[in-house]
């Protein structure tokens, strides 16, 4: 994999997302990646190292029975640091059993080192997609 900016690896994160796969990758993550999403229930509020990430992606993405349709409201912000952005968006998708469509806001702190992901923060409306799948 050649060096790839942050928003290189939001990119990436996007068109896994919108293909069905996992939004993470192994070859995207650092080998001591941490993701945290502080509004998660508590056991899923930070996951340490590449093979649990992806483990724990992987799991989360099969768990979730929904299409993703596309990002909107799209926003990266560049930061005093390069390898520090915050992207906001907004996620579409459809449960497909109901025909449900939700629309839920998102914002990530994404840090990059040596084109890697190393640390994801996620905060996301949780509400809108627990409403859809209820």
């Amino acid at each position: 994999m050649s060096e790839q900016s942050p928003r290189d690896l939001f990119v990436r994160f996007q068109r896994n997302a919108l293909a069905g796969r996992p939004g993470f990758d192994a070859e995207m993550l650092a080998p001591d990646v941490v993701v945290e999403q502080p509004f998660a229930p508590p056991a899923n509020r930070r996951t340490e190292g590449r093979d649990n990430v992806v483990a724990m992606t992987r799991a989360g993405r099969e768990a979730l029975p929904v299409v993703f349709e596309g990002f909107s409201e799209v926003e990266i912000h560049e930061t005093a640091d390069p390898e520090v952005i915050i992207a906001e968006y907004r996620l579409t998708a459809t449960v497909p059993r109901t025909g449900t469509r939700a629309r839920g806001a998102f914002v990530v702190v994404l840090r990059a080192a040596n084109g890697r992901i190393a640390h994801w923060r996620e905060y996301q409306d949780t509400a809108a997609f627990a409403a859809a799948l209820a």
